[in-house]
């Protein structure tokens, strides 16, 4: 019986601190400045867009494209995305941009293996 009354008070005591008043945020005013999309908010969103040439690729992503194969026109091309990482060791990214008739068709991440555990 004791063991019944000390579990109920102590629900109670969980239960008592859990309730409290919960304020939602208001919403914007109409017309107002709204929030970005939750997509812009991501920090793995790429500035690419499907038909862009190759100078502008570069231009979105801040690096210089390297030649990796392919006709004039139907090229392969890699950026070096520079990530940060630690002090110690920079942490850069390869993505691959295909193009096709000179325009942007798709484009790959490439994360590869960590050179330093092989």
């Amino acid at each position: 019986m004791k063991k019944l009354l000390a579990a109920a008070l102590s629900m109670v005591a969980v239960s008592g601190g859990a309730i409290a008043p919960v304020n939602a945020e208001a919403l914007p005013p109409i017309g107002g400045p709204y929030p970005p999309p939750f997509t812009a908010t991501l920090s793995n969103n790429i500035p690419l867009v499907f038909g862009m040439d190759a100078e502008d690729a570069a231009r979105a992503l801040g690096t210089p494209l390297n030649y990796v194969r392919g006709r004039p026109g139907d090229e392969i091309f890699l950026a070096f995305r520079n990530i940060g990482g630690s002090g110690l060791f920079p942490h850069r990214h390869r993505l691959y941009l295909q193009f096709r008739h000179g325009r942007l068709a798709g484009w790959k991440g490439d994360w590869g293996h960590n050179w330093m555990w092989q």
